[in-house]
């Protein structure tokens, strides 16, 4: 058995389409990962503050 990976990038290879990299695709979803995670903190402490 041949591991299936290899075999599409073969094919991509031979059809010309460049590999893609997904390091911008990380890097945004850390940023929306942290702006999530930053207004939920806000929304949480502005409900802290009220009690």
């Amino acid at each position: 058995m041949r591991n299936a990976s290899s075999e599409e990038k073969k094919e991509k290879k031979s059809m010309g389409l460049p590999e893609t990299s997904l390091a911008g695709t990380f890097v945004s979803v850390l940023i929306l990962a942290a702006f999530m995670l930053i207004a939920w903190s806000g929304v949480f402490l502005l409900f802290l503050s009220r009690n």
